[in-house]
């Protein structure tokens, strides 16, 4: 197996972020306020999954998604887990809900 090289390591980081955005552009598309709002994870698992799917890439886990959102200036907060299965809780900005539904657009148009 091949050791991976930084081109390939920038190249998963922006898939990763074009998943993500992909995924909250999806949530908004159905009509779902997502700007300077408080969710749960739980509320966003499909549109996470559905985005996972279009890609063809395994689904995140919370902590990965929490940690790759985070990137993405995403603000995050941690619950005790015995509070919620999905312990996170996220606040999305009005620049990465717009940036968000921009990809979301594009990928559609591009299919």
């Amino acid at each position: 197996m091949n050791q991976p090289n930084l081109f390939d390591l920038h190249t998963e980081t922006i898939e990763t972020e074009r998943v993500l955005l992909y995924a909250l552009g999806d949530f908004q598309s159905r009509g779902k306020l997502l700007e300077d709002r408080e969710l749960a994870l739980d509320r966003l698992r499909g549109a996470f999954k559905r985005a996972c799917d279009k890609f063809e890439i395994a689904e995140f886990s919370d902590e990965q998604l929490a940690e790759n959102l985070t990137k993405l200036d995403v603000k995050i907060t941690k619950l005790p887990s015995f509070v919620a299965k999905h312990p996170f809780r996220i606040t999305v900005s009005k620049n990465v809900a717009t940036n968000a539904q921009e990809i979301y657009k594009s990928i559609l148009l591009n299919d």
